[in-house]
């Protein structure tokens, strides 16, 4: 067998199973014994080759398509391949020093992150994605509302003391110029400073426990703020740039699963699901088939790194294409591009 130490494989099967994945990976064909042997490097018979392959099939590593005579491999050969296997070396491109100098002249947020997502997708010829930050998790600066016709009011929202997001809610009757600015000063008095998701507790707090008491303007101010920090500014929650490159893969191009994966994109749930995951963990985090729990990404993979200003983590950037990618090339350009990123929006402090 090719077992080695407990729970992993002797070192001729780790370079088997290496070769073997490298391969599928570059050519996108059933590896058999006869191609190990003239890349593999070692001085084994194809017979030998032939054996370790079917014990690492045994362990769950690799499959045979009923096709062929080759093997591909499973999640749990690409797991291992991925958190032990995997050469990634740091990626050193004059491209990168170009996007720094493009998020330069950004002069907003969402251009930004349009930016990097367009640059993943560039870079890796897959799906390149960016989280948007989360108003929850930003800091409120300043509020001021304008009026507009039919019972609706422009919220102008500055958060962590220079992002600026307009929105536009629609309330039961009409306000005043004035009314909406006493009801700006009130919030901007009492909430400046605090975190959105913190400020929602405790509004929900005061509408329980002190709402008889209120006054008509601090009524009217709960139920203005409540209005307009229900919404979680999840519209337009990731910047996505190259879905189409993943038509281009052969097992992917299923109408049934292209289906499924578009259907996904434009729901948007499933993938910033995944993608919140990955907000509490470090450094380059990757999904690989079933993993991510959602049968429309069985046969994708997704390699994350979440992206922080003055060390707070805002959101999550990352890379989706076939389980069949260049994971060396993926992890490293995901993980510069989310320092960059975060160099970039902290500049604009």
């Amino acid at each position: 067998m090719v077992k080695g130490n407990p729970g992993g494989l002797n070192e001729r099967a780790q370079h088997v199973l290496r070769v073997l994945v490298q391969q599928y990976i570059d050519n996108g064909q059933p590896v058999g014994s006869k191609a190990l042997v003239k890349v593999a490097g070692l001085d084994l018979s194809p017979a030998t080759i032939r054996n370790i392959m079917a014990d690492l099939e045994e362990l769950g590593f690799l499959r045979s398509p009923h096709t062929s005579a080759g093997r591909v491999p499973t999640v749990q050969g690409y797991r291992f391949f991925v958190d032990g296997l995997v050469a990634v070396k740091p990626f050193e491109d004059q491209r990168v020093e170009d996007l720094r100098a493009q998020l330069g002249l950004e002069t907003d947020t969402q251009g930004v992150l349009a930016s990097v997502s367009e640059f993943l997708s560039g870079i890796t010829r897959l799906a390149g994605l960016v989280t948007v930050p989360k108003l929850q998790q930003m800091e409120l600066s300043h509020l001021e509302f304008v009026p507009l016709s039919e019972n609706r009011v422009l919220v102008i929202m500055v958060t962590n003391d220079r992002e600026v997001q307009n929105r536009i809610v629609q309330l039961p009757r009409r306000f005043a110029t004035d009314e909406l600015h006493q009801i700006a000063a009130f919030l901007n008095s009492q909430f400046r400073g605090k975190q959105i998701a913190q400020l929602r507790q405790d509004l929900l707090r005061d509408m329980k426990n002190a709402r008889e008491s209120m006054n008509q303007m601090m009524r009217a101010a709960v139920e203005m703020a409540e209005r307009v920090f229900e919404q979680d500014a999840d519209g337009d929650g990731y910047v996505m740039v190259g879905q189409t490159n993943l038509m281009t893969f052969e097992e992917l191009s299923n109408v049934h699963q292209l289906r499924q994966l578009f259907e996904a994109f434009n729901k948007k749930r499933d993938i910033l699901h995944m993608l919140d995951q990955c907000l509490h963990g470090q450094g380059v985090q990757i999904f690989i088939g079933e993993e991510s729990g959602y049968q429309a990404f069985g046969d994708c993979s997704l390699v994350t790194s979440s992206y922080a200003v003055d060390g707070k983590i805002l959101g999550v950037l990352g890379v989706l294409g076939p389980t069949r990618m260049a994971y060396d090339k993926v992890i490293s350009v995901v993980d510069i591009t989310a320092k960059v990123l975060g160099a970039a929006l902290n500049s604009k402090a």
